[in-house]
């Protein structure tokens, strides 16, 4: 019991005077002085990282914000400046640098990797708050983290999902051009290629834009539940392709029968190609669906409007992810 109590003490002792700070004359870094205003600083720049990155979260996951993507831009932006920032702050006034220049040794000793991690612990000696400045770290990472994964946690069931198959369109509301003008039914000509809007909606909801065709009744092949969804031959169909959410910038109208294929709507981003006359069916490339297709009217002054909302979900189709009907 005696030799265990005295091999005990030593023990204590022996990591004790490990890890006294080592006498100011055996210092390879020179010491250097608490400096409170460069620490506040990066505690103030991290927790402010972690406001922007928890204001990214908040703005994903509410979906009555106007302009929505701009918040979640200067969120997440703004919340890496303050990141890089507090990084710049610590580099530049909180750990002491030196500059040595001597031979490297060819034969590794145990002196000179105590002396190296000697260095490294006595280059953060200016920290008074180490433990604060943990924290405030953390937080920052905790937020961002959480941020960098919401729209993985978006596809359900944590957040709600249902914004995304919800669209500014239901019946009766007007068709308007970039300028709010309401498109009438005899502006509207065949082998011609036109973008509406919603009248009176925010514009950059993703079910907003819509292109509108002009087609021969005759050429028209569309379900037998959507017979009157084309007035005098016109069709609207959602901008949005179903592979990858890019726009439908490109109408295949040929000229003559013989120049080339049936019309057609295209997106230049992938190819895929959709048949506006059987009601956008996916005749080329790699879409996975349909583009939605919105039912029109034309009411007694001749303007064209909306009759009902899309016949499927808005949006691209990753994984088949959107698979329900489409709200107003």
């Amino acid at each position: 019991m005696k030799r265990w109590l005295t091999a005990g003490l030593m023990l204590l002792l022996g990591r004790r005077k490990r890890t006294l700070p080592a006498p100011e004359d055996e210092r390879i870094v020179p010491p250097g002085g608490a400096d409170l205003r460069a620490e506040n600083a990066v505690i103030l720049l991290l927790l402010a990282a972690a406001v922007c990155a928890a204001g990214f979260i908040a703005a994903y996951a509410l979906g009555s914000i106007p302009n929505r993507t701009q918040f979640l831009g200067l969120a997440l932006g703004l919340s890496f400046a303050f990141l890089a920032v507090a990084c710049l702050v610590v580099a530049r006034r909180l750990v002491v640098t030196e500059e040595l220049e001597e031979e490297y040794s060819p034969v590794e000793h145990l002196e000179e990797q105590a002396a190296i991690q000697e260095i490294v612990t006595e280059s953060g000696s200016r920290f008074t708050r180490k433990r604060l400045v943990k924290v405030a770290a953390g937080t920052a990472g905790g937020a961002l983290g959480a941020a960098l994964i919401a729209p993985a946690v978006s596809l359900g069931p944590i957040l709600d999902t249902s914004a995304f198959y919800t669209t500014p369109w239901r019946r009766g509301r007007r068709l308007v051009d970039q300028g709010g003008n309401p498109f009438s039914a005899e502006e509207i000509f065949e082998k011609l290629f036109y973008t509406a809007f919603p009248e009176g909606a925010e514009r950059e909801d993703l079910g907003a834009p819509i292109v509108v065709v002009r087609m021969e009744p005759a050429q028209l092949r569309l379900p037998s539940e959507r017979s009157g969804w084309a007035p005098e031959g016109i069709l609207a169909f959602s901008k949005i392709c179903t592979h990858a959410g890019c726009a439908i910038s490109l109408y295949r109208a040929p000229l003559f029968p013989p120049a080339g294929p049936k019309a057609a709507l295209v997106c230049p981003c992938h190819y895929s190609t959709f048949d506006p006359a059987t009601g956008g069916d996916v005749i080329f490339g790699p879409a996975g669906r349909p583009l939605p297709q919105l039912p029109l009217t034309v009411d007694e002054n001749g303007h064209l409007r909306a009759a009902g909302n899309f016949s499927g979900p808005v949006g691209p189709s990753w994984w088949g992810v959107r698979r329900k009907d489409a709200r107003s």
